[in-house]
Order: structure tokens, then sequence, then C-alpha cells
């Protein structure tokens, strides 16, 4: 994974390398980078091995970017390198090993996010509310790896009052390792379900990966959704919060909606409205307003920062062209992300067609078979006028769909582009869903290019 983040106190950051390898940077250091195609002048370049390269072959391209100097796990014999070199034994290992000793040069909450749905929108939301009481660090897009999250911890500087994290997790043990790194106070799981499957095998490994989260707060304080049964049941070490729809939360929330539909939500006997829908987006502000408002926000002022944020790309976001109103959910689909936005596509009033186009949902394993037919059988049942799917898997889905008035399966982008063009009709409402691999994101793009 390629990244790049900018170093703010380049001799804070030479007092951690020190500290960790002992060697001395005598030049500044203004940024980090893995990848060499973007490295700057000032960067310190990581030279990672990956699957498919070694960064250690590009040593002497980020000399003539002007590179401080690289970290490495194998000295270049190039007697041309004139760039200092920090030898260490493993460079992915030594990049988070820096990050954990700057991050705990900072007193600050470190509030971390992980779940199998919606941790990217919930830090967003988390960040949008809390930003102007605090001065807010957030993890950048989804720089939730292993690699991402310790360049963003390196993002935080004296002036930051909080930083909201990411933790995304594809194998076991993934969760753990990032808890060590970062040293959360505060920790928040949105849900666990069938998501990355392939990597896990089981949902069981998958909540024990998840849950190492809230077994490393045990002086910090857990967000617990009670709308998951397995989050629920798990024992605490540490101060425990529970949020959403049932009385018995710390949290409690309800729902009802505007004469428009738009959602109205009530939590802890407090009125907050929202422009939106969309119920996930909706159990995204129940979780945020637990931790918001312990963080110390005024529930006047989280009214005010909810009415005014707008969803990341790809992430039910809403876009309109000339009368066809778009859901742009592009950037990733799990079984449950994509009944939750079909649910939303749903929720729209109006005339005009009930459209959905689907690409495969990745990394399931051996369950993608029996996923894509639920989702089928899901799109046969809620009243949908039309779906178009790509992918192989999705073809599973394809098979099972009963009760729509056109289903259609396409194998080429292209093709299915060119269809949907001709197809739209004025008023149509349509989804665009899939896993990151199938770039849905172009597919919509490609249909509604001027």
């Amino acid at each position: 994974m390629a990244m790049r983040v900018d170093i703010k106190n380049s001799n804070r950051l030479a007092e951690t390398i020190k500290i960790l390898t002992g060697e001395s940077l005598d030049i500044p250091i203004t940024g980090i980078t893995t990848d060499s195609r973007n490295c700057k002048p000032g960067d310190l370049y990581i030279a990672l091995n990956g699957i498919r390269s070694d960064g250690h072959q590009y040593i002497n391209e980020v000399q003539k970017k002007n590179a401080s100097a690289a970290l490495v796990s194998e000295l270049s014999v190039n007697e041309e390198l004139k760039m200092k070199q920090i030898l260490v034994k493993d460079t992915r290992i030594a990049l988070g090993l820096i990050a954990n000793i700057w991050r705990n040069t900072f007193d600050i909450p470190v509030i971390a996010i992980t779940g199998s749905n919606g941790k990217t929108s919930t830090k967003e939301l988390l960040s949008h509310v809390l930003n102007n009481k605090y001065n807010v660090h957030a993890t950048q897009g989804n720089y939730n790896t292993s690699i991402g999250l310790p360049l963003s911890l390196l993002e935080i500087n004296k002036y930051h009052d909080i930083s909201i994290i990411e933790m995304g997790a594809n194998q076991p043990g993934d969760i753990q390792y990032l808890c060590d790194i970062a040293n959360p106070t505060h920790g928040l799981i949105t849900n666990i379900s069938s998501a990355h499957l392939e990597g896990f095998h089981s949902v069981e490994n998958i909540l024990e990966t998840k849950v190492a989260l809230f077994n490393y707060l045990d002086k910090g304080i857990a967000y617990v959704n009670y709308a998951d049964e397995r989050l629920r049941s798990i024992k605490i070490k540490g101060e425990k919060i529970s949020y959403g729809l049932n009385a018995e939360c710390d949290f409690p929330a309800d729902i009802h909606h505007d004469d428009d539909g738009s959602i109205v939500l009530t939590i802890d006997s407090k009125e907050i409205k929202t422009k939106s829908k969309n119920l996930s987006f909706a159990k995204n502000i129940i979780a945020v307003s637990a931790v918001s408002t312990t963080l110390g926000l005024e529930w006047d002022f989280l009214q005010e920062k909810i009415l005014t944020f707008k969803p990341p790309g790809g992430r039910c976001r809403i876009l309109n062209y000339k009368s066809v109103t778009i859901i742009d959910d592009t950037y990733n689909a799990n079984l449950e992300s994509c009944l939750a936005a079909i649910e939303y596509l749903m929720a729209f009033a109006g005339d005009g067609r009930k459209i959905v186009v689907l690409g495969d949902m990745m990394e399931l394993g051996d369950a993608s078979k029996d996923q894509h037919e639920k989702l089928g059988f899901k799109c046969s049942n809620v009243g949908l006028d039309a779906v178009f799917t790509i992918g192989h898997e999705m073809k599973y889905a394809q098979s099972v769909i009963n009760g729509v008035s056109l289903n259609v399966h396409y194998d080429e982008r292209k093709d299915l582009i060119s269809h949907l063009r001709t197809e739209l009709k004025d008023n149509d409402k349509i989804l665009f869903k899939g896993s990151r691999g199938m770039k849905m994101e172009n597919i919509l793009s490609g249909v509604f290019k001027k």
C-alpha cells in the first residue's frame, strides 16, 4: 500500500528514530512515504518488502528526488548512493514502533474505530462533529492497515486535542497489532459480520480479532453497539458505554421520521434531526452521539454538526443527474452493507423506478455463493424494478432473482454501461454498489459522463 504523510516536527521525529535505532539524523525530515513515485524532497523513504515488489529496488530513485534518508532492512551497496540509510531488521515493524513512540509523546485521547461495516463513515462523522470544538486529528481516508495507521499517527502534532483512528483487519491478530502501536484510550466496534470472511474462515474469528480492541482498553472506555448480540455479550475490562435502539442502553435511541421521510432520532431523551433517509447513517449518529457527548460535546452543537455533514465519496452519497437520483455507495460491499443500501434506496418516495447495479462482494471465501444468493433473494422481495449485476460471483445472485421486471447480468463493464445509458428514464432512483476491487465508481461515471 503506497502512502505518504507530511511531518510537522522534524526534530521530534529525529529523536524518535534515534530512540529506536540509535541513528542520528542531522537533516530535516518533512514527510514519510512508502512509495518512490510520490516521494518529495526531504522525505524519509520506508523501503517495504511487498508481495509484488521490494521497495529496496527504488532507493536510487528516491535519492534522485532528494529524499533525506531511507529506512531499510538491507543496505544498498551502490557507490553512487550518498543518501543516509537507517538499517533495521524489518521496516514494517520499525515503522510501527516509530509511530508508537511518537504517539506516546502526546497525552491526548485516541479513539479507535473498527468493525465489519461503517468504520470510515463513523470516523468521518465523529471527526466532523468534534471539529471546531476540538482540534481533531483523524485517519486519512482508510489509512487503517499496519502501514497506513502508523503513518496516520505520525501526523499527530502538539496542536491536536483528540485523535480518531480507523483500524482495519484482514486476518486474525491485526487489531491487536494496531492497538499495540496506537495505544487507544477509547474504542468503538461498529458491528460484527461476514465481511473479509476469506481471511478469517469464520465469523467467530472475526469477532475474536475485532474484540481485541475492547480487551486492550482495561483503563479506557469501550462503546458497545447493543444491537449486536455478539458484542453485547463480551465482558469489558474497562468502562463500558452501550448505545442502540433499546431502552436498556446507556444511550437509548428511537427512530422516527419527519413528514418528508427524513430520519429524526431521540437519543437519551434529546431530539436529533437529520436530512437523511439512510438508516445506516442514523445508526452511525447514535454511536457518534455516545462518543462525542461523553467527551464533553453539547447536544445543540451535535445537532448543528449533524445537519452540515456530507458523506465521503462512495459511501451512500446522493448525486443528481438531470432528474435521476443516484446513490453512490461504490466504496465497498458485503452482504450486510448491500442489504442496508437497498433498504435506503427503497425509502425514497416519488415517481420513478428503483434500480440497483451490483458488483461482486469479494473476500468471502467459501461463503461467497451462499452470500450472493442471499442478496439475490433480497432483491426479489423488496419491490425493485430492475437489477443489473456484473462479476463472476454476482452470477449467483442474478440466478435466483425473481419478480423483478428487468434482471440482467453482464461480464463486461462497457456492455453494462452501454445498456444503462439507454435504459434510464426521468425520476429513476439508482444504486451503485460493489466491493472495492470491482471499481463500481467507474461504471457510475461511465453511465453519467457528459
